[in-house]
């Protein structure tokens, strides 16, 4: 490959590189972050851990199950993943017999990475993406990214996924993360503090072209649930929470996406007599999300672990005010009372008082809006993100 050198701000900066990304090549946010380059016209690899056919323009693709990552059927990670129990027991799978997996998986991409002999390898996200490249590393600079609750539930959840995290870190010669919350705590777990950082939101930032407020302000009380089924998300919480909503709010309605068909969410709806006020969706495209946005008051994000949630961005792009766990990585972008509310995510009653909050005070969703929308510009929008990170990874492979 022909490199092309330019010097700016003192920098010698190379304008065209090598690069081999190892990710879930199913997934829309290493998507949307690997398109950026492949755009570019930079020579673009993905080692991708499942089986996948995505649309972008690649040098090769080559896959790598690890993980008992062969056995999930192919297709777009949007699609229905098992919940309740069910997610429990996989999750379970993976993070006490999955690392046994890695050694053999390694080898298969170190063979590809002498192969291709990239300038930069990216990992996108540590379990087990990070870990198997880490165990793979053959040659420099190594890149990680930090996928919401990699260190805060994934690297705790068993001795080796604990090992294999601090390994990661160890071996990593740079670190990008969507929250300062998991620069600091990449530390801790064995990061060098003089190696370079990068905090922007993990799938590159908000398509602000395509994620921008509606033309007038949404008058129906519309709160929408994005996040599907996890099992970080606390959902009981959420749904146990609408009938409290309805009880002063009776036109209330309850969208949530992923989650058409899903049994447990049926049940609640029974259960709980709201099937008239909550509609299920399927996973949806990028476009019709931002339509969906669009006609909504409220975004509501109830979780117990994450970093910074892209459809929670992506929601404070459209105009609906944000409605989330009370974490660290959250405070990070909202203020409470300000540009957003903040509450318990394990209390029913406290999800529910914010909702309300959010749903009956008008003059707290527009001053919310005004500040998002400048907020999203300012930190997180795609093309100035993804050029800080072009120029990330261009000051690494020169340093190196």
């Amino acid at each position: 490959m022909i490199l092309r050198l330019t010097r700016r701000d003192n920098f010698w900066y190379i304008d065209l590189m090598r690069l081999l990304f190892v990710a879930d090549g199913r997934s829309p946010i290493a998507q949307n972050w690997i398109r950026y380059f492949s755009d570019r016209d930079d020579e673009v690899h993905l080692a991708s851990t499942f089986a996948c056919a995505p649309d972008l323009r690649l040098s090769s693709l080559e896959i790598i199950p690890v993980a008992f990552s062969s056995s999930v059927s192919r297709g777009p990670s949007t699609t229905r993943q098992p919940s309740g129990r069910g997610l429990c027991i996989r999750s379970a799978v993976r993070h006490w017999l999955g690392p046994l997996t890695i050694r053999g998986a390694s080898a298969r991409l170190r063979r590809l990475s002498q192969e291709i002999k990239p300038d930069l390898v990216h990992a996108l996200r540590i379990p087990f993406e990070g870990m198997l490249a880490a165990d793979a590393y053959a040659r420099g600079p190594l890149v990680v990214s930090v996928w919401g609750n990699d260190f805060t539930l994934h690297a705790r959840s068993a001795s080796l996924m604990a090992h294999y995290t601090s390994w990661t870190m160890q071996v990593a010669d740079a670190l990008h993360a969507d929250c300062q919350r998991d620069i600091l705590l990449g530390k801790q777990w064995g990061f060098d503090p003089a190696r370079p950082t990068l905090v922007t939101p993990g799938n590159g930032g908000v398509r602000t072209d395509l994620f921008h407020p509606p033309a007038r302000p949404v008058r129906s009380p519309v709160v929408i649930n994005p996040r599907g089924f996890r099992s970080y998300v606390r959902n009981d919480v959420f749904f146990r929470a609408i009938p409290l909503v309805l009880a002063r709010q009776p036109e209330a309605r309850f969208v949530c996406v992923a989650m058409a068909g899903e049994p447990q969410a049926v049940r609640w709806l029974r259960q709980l007599g709201i099937e008239n006020s909550v509609e299920l969706l399927p996973a949806l495209p990028h476009a019709d999300m931002a339509d969906l946005f669009r006609g909504g008051q409220i975004i509501a994000s109830i979780s117990t672990h994450d970093g910074t949630p892209n459809t929670l961005l992506e929601g404070m792009a459209c105009g609906c005010l944000p409605v989330a766990g009370d974490l660290d990585s959250i405070r990070e972008w909202i203020r409470p009372g300000r540009n957003g509310l903040l509450v318990d995510p394990d209390d029913p009653a406290s999800v529910a008082a914010g909702m309300l909050e959010g749903l009956e005070n008008e003059s707290l969703r527009q001053q919310a809006a005004g500040e998002n929308q400048k907020t999203i510009a300012e930190r997180a929008e795609y093309s100035h993100c993804m050029a800080a990170t072009e120029r990330f990874y261009q000051r690494i492979i020169a340093s190196g």
